[in-house]
């Protein structure tokens, strides 16, 4: 079996669960109704076929995910996404900040935000592509992620500077908060692993 990731990255892994994920052939009823809202409009995953071991938890979860990641008006998508990315960031969660800033990217068809993030230390402050906008978010999202009373009036205020409505200052709560649970549930249930 390979080594789980350790690296950011914006390819992203193979998750691989700890748990054994329910046999879509042999879900219950209530299992297969948990499932029915999947999280985009792609194939059930790994991740949902474990989480629907408890169906009425992912049957709450699912709209809740959906309706922060996925609402419209508000944050635009890919602002959404850089607060995932802050938080899976801090939270060192290798396979969420991967999809988060994988979905960025495709959304702004930029891919220096992402790479000035996971490369710190090749981006100074004056060759550094992200906007003072997305800095103030970052920077947020980085804070309340890191401990909410982290997160300050200052903060917001440089938000609102930056153009931000306060539905948008909500919206980067909602998503940073988001992430700050649903990384650890992925570090618990799982590990990324390259994709061979």
């Amino acid at each position: 079996m390979s080594e789980p990731i350790k690296d950011f990255t914006t390819v992203v892994p193979f998750w691989q669960p700890r748990v054994a994920p329910v046999i879509l052939e042999n879900a219950t009823d209530e299992q297969l109704a948990a499932m029915k809202v999947t999280v985009s409009n792609t194939k059930i995953g790994e991740y949902t076929l474990v989480l629907a071991q408890d169906p009425e938890t992912l049957q709450q979860r699912t709209p809740l995910f959906n309706g922060i990641m996925y609402s419209r008006g508000g944050l635009s998508r890919a602002e959404t996404e850089l607060g995932a990315v802050a938080a899976s960031v801090v939270n060192q969660c290798i396979y969420c900040a991967a999809v988060h800033a994988n979905r960025y990217n495709e959304l702004t068809k930029d891919e220096s935000v992402m790479d000035a993030i996971f490369s710190p230390s090749e981006n100074d402050d004056e060759d550094s592509p992200i906007s003072p906008r997305l800095k103030a978010l970052l920077d947020f999202a980085t804070n309340l992620s890191q401990c909410p009373s982290v997160a300050t009036k200052e903060d917001v205020e440089r938000l609102i500077e930056n153009e931000l409505s306060i539905g948008e200052v909500l919206d980067l709560v909602l998503s940073a908060s988001l992430f700050g649970w649903a990384n650890r549930l992925m570090h618990v249930l799982g590990d990324p692993l390259p994709k061979d």
